[in-house]
C-alpha cells in the first residue's frame, strides 16, 4: 500500500514538472517557453499599388495573429523583443481572371507579394526569409472600386495567416 502511494506521488510530481519542459500551444502553434515578446515593425509598401493603406492593413493583420492568437506580447522596441517579424510589400497586381463570352471581365484577381523574415534575439541569422503571395478574386461589375480594396485586404489576411503558421508552426 505504501508503494502505491509512493508511485502516485512520483507520478504526480513528474506531471507537474512536465509543463516547464513542454512548449505552449494555442491555435495549433507551438512557442518555446523562452519566447515571450515580439516586435512587428511597419512593413513598407514598395509595390506601387496605389492603395494607400496596404501597410497598415498588413501590420494590423500580423498583430492580430501574433498577439491575439498566441501568448506573445507586442513590444515597440526590437532590442526588447525575443523575436521579430519584418519585411516589405514587394508586389501588387490587379488583373482579369475570368472573361465572359462578350469579352467583359467577370472576375479580377488581386495578387500581393510580401517578403518577410523572422529572427530571434539571440540568433545571428534569420529563422526564415521568404516571399509570401496572397490572391483573391472579385467581380468588378458587382463590387465596383471597393471590390479591389476588399480583395487586397483578403489577400493580406491570407499572407498574415501563412506568415503566422510558418513562424510559429515549425517548432
Amino acid at each position: 500500500m505504501a508503494s502505491y502511494k509512493y508511485i502516485t506521488v512520483l507520478f504526480l510530481a513528474v506531471l507537474m514538472a512536465l509543463p516547464g519542459c513542454l512548449r505552449y500551444s494555442f491555435t495549433g502553434v507551438a512557442i518555446p517557453s523562452e519566447v515571450r515578446t515580439i516586435y512587428i515593425p511597419f512593413f513598407p509598401d514598395q509595390s506601387n499599388s496605389g492603395l494607400g493603406d496596404l501597410s497598415d492593413q498588413l501590420n494590423e493583420a500580423l498583430i492580430n495573429r501574433f498577439v491575439n492568437q498566441s501568448r506573445l506580447n507586442l513590444t515597440n522596441n526590437q532590442g526588447e523583443a525575443d523575436m521579430f517579424v519584418e519585411g516589405e510589400i514587394r508586389g501588387y497586381s490587379n488583373e482579369p481572371f475570368s472573361v465572359a463570352d462578350d469579352r467583359r471581365t467577370e472576375l479580377n484577381r488581386v495578387r500581393i507579394q510580401v517578403r518577410a523574415e523572422v529572427r530571434f534575439r539571440d540568433e545571428d541569422s534569420s529563422e526564415w526569409d521568404k516571399t509570401f503571395t496572397g490572391t483573391f478574386e472579385y467581380d468588378p461589375n458587382e463590387a465596383g472600386p471597393d471590390g479591389e480594396i476588399d480583395a487586397a485586404f483578403a489577400a493580406l489576411e491570407d499572407i498574415a495567416d501563412d506568415m503566422f503558421n510558418d513562424a510559429l508552426g515549425e517548432w
